[in-house]
């Protein structure tokens, strides 16, 4: 994580402070549920992928606020005082830590018994700049992530060095989705059932979705692709594609001139095509590779957020562009 994006301790503190200053510790579930939201179980969601689970897993039983509203940059969220105070009167909190600093100090102060980190539902990986199968593994894959550690603040995961973005590999995401499932089950017994059911049809839909993934990748021209932003690593790894990142797990990182060189040799070496871009951060890194190389360039959402510019309108839609996206750039046969 870049330190220039993290705010400072003190001044979230006193945020922190402000937000929960009237706030008993916790609201129980039933008061809280019987309260303003309609009898409806509180859930706050840090961004989207937490959001999308809750909403599908609640269903009609849930009342799901984000703390990260459509367009902004997960990783820049900086919160205000009134969402601070929301986080102590929620039913249950779902968040996955290390993605937004801000966010994780508030949680950890706000007190909330259901609080649920999807970090700890799968098992998170370190992912270096180049990440995939065991050829991104092995010994050219470490380089790369030691190589590049220092300047690109790899340190973005729950653990150091630990890649957070769980959510773009549709079987870690089904595990995170149980996880969430028996945490609103516990939250909500009334409802248990009904949880039950939707969880057991969203891990069947994410299962269609491997899938999918699974045979459109299967045959391909080449297994490498350039991204601006690392966040493909668990991807990548399950469809044994090789991810090699402009910038580190930080989309907002500059690649040095000497990654920039190397990017070009791979380039050339595993006959890439197009280089990726996100929807949420700028494209100018990618532009200025591909000019020199005489790549495409294209998108590959990492699905922090939903917007107009997205193509798609759920996580579902969006990923499975991404498929579209990659059999194209790698030549998928």
């Amino acid at each position: 994580m870049n330190v220039r994006r993290l705010i400072p301790t003190t001044a979230l503190a006193g945020a922190v402070a402000l937000g929960l200053v009237s706030l008993s510790a916790c609201a129980g579930t039933s008061d809280a549920a019987d309260g303003d939201k309609g009898g409806k179980l509180d859930v706050v969601a840090s961004f989207y992928p937490m959001q999308y689970l809750a909403e599908r897993i609640g269903g009609g039983h849930v009342a799901v606020e984000t703390l990260t509203k459509p367009g902004v940059e997960p990783h820049d969220l900086e919160l205000k005082p009134r969402q601070i105070g929301a986080l102590g009167e929620a039913d249950v909190i779902l968040y996955l830590k290390g993605v937004q600093p801000a966010v994780d100090e508030a949680i950890a102060q706000a007190g909330v018994e259901n609080t649920v980190d999807a970090a700890t539902l799968t098992k998170l990986e370190a992912h270096g700049t180049g990440a995939g199968h065991d050829h991104g593994h092995g010994e050219e894959g470490h380089d790369h992530a030691d190589e590049h550690a220092g300047e690109e603040g790899h340190d973005h995961g729950s653990e150091a060095g630990a890649d957070p973005h769980v959510w773009l590999d549709p079987v870690k995401y089904a595990e995170v989705a149980k996880g969430v499932g028996s945490a609103f089950e516990k939250a909500d017994p009334d409802h248990a059932a009904d949880y039950r059911k939707n969880t057991d049809a969203l891990v069947k839909k994410l299962g269609d979705l491997d899938t999918e993934f699974e045979t459109g990748l299967k045959n391909t021209a080449t297994r490498t692709f350039i991204t601006t932003h690392s966040a493909f690593g668990y991807l990548a790894e399950r469809y044994h594609l090789d991810q090699e990142g402009i910038s580190g797990l930080d989309p907002e990182s500059e690649p040095s001139p000497a990654r920039m060189k190397e990017l070009q040799e791979i380039a050339a070496r595993d006959k890439v095509s197009t280089v990726f871009f996100e929807t949420l951060a700028s494209d100018r890194t990618a532009k200025t590779l591909a000019g020199d190389t005489g790549l495409r360039t294209d998108v590959l959402d990492p699905l922090e957020g939903i917007t107009d510019k997205s193509r798609g309108s759920d996580y579902i839609e969006v990923m499975r562009s991404n498929l579209t996206a990659l059999k194209k750039a790698l030549g998928a046969k």
